[in-house]
């Protein structure tokens, strides 16, 4: 029953990254996008860019509990994007005042930055 509870795990963590990842993708898409085009500045990309960048903190917490309990080591670097990434989404978060009029910017290219490291530490992670 455990080694079926650890292997579902290992799979959601798997999933669940390709989740992340293409949603920071089209979420940095959207905001670049909606730098140019007005009409394209709604709630809903708030709405949509806050459920993918906390997909981040749901990927490292499946991360930790994968490692946790099937007691293994993980490859060199693998974690250190997942915690980079929600470094990355700090301080996204807090440049949005002084950046204001070029918020869609920052999340947009914040958003296909967090992308890059999730495609990396994918990359890291089938190496491994």
């Amino acid at each position: 029953m455990i080694n079926i509870f650890a292997a579902t795990l290992l799979e959601l963590h798997t999933s669940w990254a390709w989740i992340m990842i293409v949603g920071n993708g089209l979420a940095g898409i959207w905001a670049l996008v909606a730098h140019k085009n007005i009409s394209l500045r709604s709630r809903a990309l708030w709405w949509f860019t806050g459920l993918v960048q906390f997909t981040v903190f749901v990927q490292v917490a499946i991360g930790v509990a994968v490692v946790n309990r099937n007691k293994i080591e993980y490859p060199a670097f693998h974690a250190f994007y997942g915690f980079v990434a929600i470094i990355a989404i700090a301080i996204i978060y807090s440049y949005r005042a002084q950046l204001k009029s070029r918020v869609y910017l920052l999340y947009g290219f914040g958003g296909l930055f967090i992308m890059g490291l999730g495609i990396r530490a994918v990359l890291v992670g089938q190496a491994g």
